[in-house]
């Protein structure tokens, strides 16, 4: 196979662990750029690769474990909420069983609590199903190694791992109602569509007004939307129903098209269960061009507890 077709086959997959791994778009693709670069070299000197798709997955998971432990670091001078950067794209129909609940926004920032070791060898072996040899292979261990890290990651995920059960049309049309009972600060019909425990998570990396931390509760969210949006509406800001994560979502743009922000919604049972709010323009750049509403000034948007 000519190597720019190998490449073609191989990246969705290479990615798809990378992004798993990072929680970050831009950081997910040098990654793989740089795992590509490696591969070529290597073929280019005529050096035996018996699996190319084995050689990529390892390249992109050791590097990605190596970026996350520098990540990690930086992440926890972070200012707020620390949430992955979104992606805003339907999964191909190969992909929508490895997608499930794997790419949502609440998955990958339950994966944040996982060592970077535990975390590779949890999505290869839980998400994209590697036997546990080649689990331990690519990450550089031995199998009893990679079965005591599936393990710990797997009995920390259990009990938080979120479940949506919706097709996608139930999900769009729930969002729908949500979205424009909160544009219009219906704040009964929000409280109907929330469930009890609902958790509001917000990232502006304190670059532009967010979440200081998150809000649980459906009075106490509801109450922030009521107010947060019917704001923005006044500000032309237009907010489309789209998939964020493999969940629904939406992005909000202002009156010149630009992204204001992406919100990924999970639902259980038929109720809003999760909110993740990105706002953080450096985590909205490989979208498009990011609006300047977010310097407006903070006063306008602020919750106050």
């Amino acid at each position: 196979m000519p190597e720019t077709d190998l490449f073609s086959e191989l990246r969705p997959k290479a990615f798809a662990i990378a992004y798993r791994m990072l929680g970050s778009v831009s950081d997910a693709e040098d990654v793989v750029q740089e795992a590509f670069l490696r591969m070529h070299q290597t073929m280019r000197r005529g050096e035996p690769i018996a699996s190319p798709r084995a050689y990529l997955a390892t390249l992109v998971t050791r590097q990605a474990i190596d970026q996350l432990r520098s990540a990690r670091v930086r992440r926890e001078r972070y200012v707020g909420e620390w949430l992955p950067e979104p992606l805003v794209t339907d999964p191909s129909p190969a992909e929508q069983a490895e997608t499930a609940d794997s790419l949502s926004l609440a998955f990958l920032v339950l994966l944040e609590n996982l060592t970077p070791a535990q975390r590779a060898a949890f999505l290869l072996r839980e998400v994209f199903d590697y036997p546990y040899a080649e689990v331990a292979e690519i990450i550089g261990t031995d199998v009893d190694t990679a079965r005591h890290l599936v393990a710990r990651a797997r009995d920390h995920v259990r009990q938080r791992r979120p479940r949506y059960h919706a097709s996608p049309q139930q999900r769009d049309e729930l969002t729908r109602r949500f979205f424009a009972a909160a544009e219009r600060g219906d704040l009964s019909e929000l409280e109907r569509l929330l469930a009890d425990d609902v958790a509001f998570h917000g990232d502006g990396g304190g670059k532009v007004p967010a979440l200081g931390r998150p809000v649980t509760g459906r009075r106490q969210v509801a109450q922030i939307l009521a107010r947060w949006l019917p704001r923005l509406a006044q500000l032309g800001v237009r907010v489309e129903v789209t998939t964020v994560n493999g969940q629904s979502g939406v992005v909000a743009s202002d009156a010149e098209g630009r992204i204001v922000g992406v919100l990924g919604v999970g639902i259980v049972d038929g109720r809003i269960q999760t909110i993740h709010s990105v706002v953080n323009p450096d985590k909205l750049q490989h979208l498009g061009a990011t609006s300047e509403l977010g310097l407006q000034p903070r006063s306008s948007f602020r919750h106050r507890d």
